[in-house]
């Protein structure tokens, strides 16, 4: 089990260290590997309720990640405090970074992205 839980925390430096590669570089990655534009940025579903579904998806599964890999770690709440405002600060960033657009939709994306998994690891806890 330990071997797993290493194993966890790799994958979810790994998705951390993409997810901000991603995010700061001037233009969509994706959108360039698959249609050679990168202005277009693909979407994995359509967006919901005034929400990103491509932010949504990708914190919560970094979230998810993280939290598997963290639950029986003291530094879980530092984790916490870093998804949360990881999420915020990325998006923010997009004001200043070149071909990048802040939109309330991504940021309420990510947010609720980490909170969705936050809630489910508290009534997790709550029901334990």
């Amino acid at each position: 089990m330990i071997k797993f839980i290493k194993f966890l925390k790799v994958i979810f430096h790994l998705i951390n260290f993409i997810l901000i590669g991603l995010y700061l570089y001037p233009g969509s990655i994706f959108g360039y590997i698959l249609y050679s534009d990168l202005t277009r940025q693909p979407k994995i579903t359509e967006d919901f309720l005034n929400i990103s579904a491509n932010h949504f998806y990708a914190f919560a599964l970094l979230s998810t990640v993280g939290f598997l890999a963290y639950l029986n770690d003291k530094r879980l709440q530092i984790l916490i405090k870093y998804l949360f405002t990881s999420s915020i600060i990325l998006e923010l960033l997009h004001l200043v970074i070149p071909a990048r657009m802040f939109q309330w939709s991504d940021l309420l994306g990510n947010v609720f992205g980490v909170l969705l998994i936050y809630v489910l690891y508290n009534l997790k806890k709550k029901y334990e």
